[in-house]
């Protein structure tokens, strides 16, 4: 199946990248919405996505302007752990969908078969549109939006954050390569609600965690 794969530059879709390569013809996009971490993860991306020899792109959405902490130069990125109910604050506004119907866009003109993003079973909680009812709703609404019918992909969708890392050892995915801190500085800051979940991953999968943290 050739398919266009949403690339973060995160462990999740990192490890969906070389989950899915093994049988799918990927190719990558990633989209700068203005995030305050951008550099350092779209950086990342790039790096994945020639190490695994697919083509990759990135999109412009700044012109958007979503409001969240993770948007806003001024905003306290909160601190502590991923359930908190103060990392409400880095939801981006309808991120998901936008991404992915740009993708089924480019799917569609590149006459691709299926989309693809890396949610999973942690992001329920905080993130309405990784929730498997919003899965549900955006892949029958692909598979009506243009004549091309368009599969939406999300095989994580009830795995943990350390099924996935624990997966992507066993798919040879470069784990130390990915980029999560919320903070984008040289090191992970060890800190922010998707460090400590990255950490936690680790340790509950059973498997080395090749981060360096600054704290």
């Amino acid at each position: 199946m050739r398919t266009t794969l949403i690339l973060s530059g995160g462990l999740d879709s990192t490890v969906l990248l070389f989950h899915l390569r093994r049988e799918h013809d990927v190719r990558c996009v990633s989209f700068n919405y203005g995030q305050r971490h951008g550099t350092r993860e779209l950086e990342a991306a790039r790096e994945i996505a020639m190490l695994a020899g697919v083509q990759h792109q990135v999109l412009d959405l700044t012109g958007l302007s979503l409001p969240s902490a993770l948007t806003t130069p001024d905003a306290a990125i909160p601190l502590g752990h991923y359930a908190d109910a103060s990392m409400k604050a880095t939801v981006v506004p309808n991120r998901n969908m936008i991404m992915l119907a740009v993708a089924a866009g480019i799917a569609i003109g590149e006459g691709r078969e299926a989309v693809a993003y890396a949610a999973h079973a942690g992001d329920h909680t905080i993130y309405p549109d990784c929730r498997p009812a919003f899965v549900d709703s955006m892949a029958a609404a692909l598979l009506g939006c243009d004549w091309q019918p368009i599969t939406l992909l999300a095989p994580f969708i009830t795995w943990t954050k350390a099924d996935i890392a624990r997966h992507g050892v066993e798919v040879g995915a470069p784990l130390d390569l990915t980029w999560s801190c919320y903070q984008g500085g040289e090191l992970h800051c060890g800190k922010c609600g998707t460090c400590h979940e990255r950490r936690e991953a680790f340790t509950v999968a059973g498997v080395v965690d090749p981060t360096r943290y600054a704290g």
